[in-house]
């Protein structure tokens, strides 16, 4: 039943995302000729910030912690996670880790950069498996936070509200 259960949502996973647009990044984010996308996923969630001394010891400043995300369907339905790592795991087990490739400035003013990043699949067989690369792109809002990074505050966290499109492509 489980593993049925599974091969049913990668299936409407990919069949709902399908209808979905791609959006068309700068071509420094495009990803190798040979890989095609199977699937976009939309992401609501923070950017967590920490107030921290710089490494040059000339003050203060808010240093990127992690993300940490629902993932939703294109009926707004959580289909997974998006943490640490970074990875985006999905409620079928499959799970992928990726590292950053590529970046460029988001079009949208205090909005964070748009990503390519190379994937790995490190979770079970599913809609995630045969990933191979991401786009995150149409990013709204999760810049560091404006308000001062002092030593008093040293530690603190901030968690920065963003959303964010996240495409997923697979080696034909």
């Amino acid at each position: 039943m489980k593993t049925v259960h599974s091969i049913s949502l990668a299936a409407a996973l990919i069949a709902g995302c399908a209808r979905v647009p791609f959006a068309q990044p700068p071509e420094p984010l495009r990803p190798a000729s040979d890989e095609a996308p199977f699937m976009k996923i939309a992401a609501t969630g923070v950017q967590i910030y920490e107030c921290s001394e710089r490494t040059d010891g000339a003050g203060h400043e808010w240093t990127f912690v992690a993300p940490e995300a629902h993932l939703l369907d294109s009926h707004g339905r959580l289909i997974g996670r998006h943490g640490a790592g970074p990875n985006w795991q999905l409620s079928d087990g499959s799970r992928v880790v990726g590292t950053v490739k590529a970046r460029a400035d988001a079009p949208v003013a205090e909005a964070i950069p748009w990503l390519l990043l190379t994937a790995k699949s490190t979770g079970s067989r599913g809609a995630l498996a045969g990933v191979t690369s991401i786009q995150r792109v149409n990013t709204v809002g999760g810049m560091a936070p404006v308000t001062h990074c002092t030593k008093s505050t040293t530690g603190t966290q901030a968690r920065v509200a963003y959303t964010a499109d996240y495409i997923f492509f697979s080696a034909d």
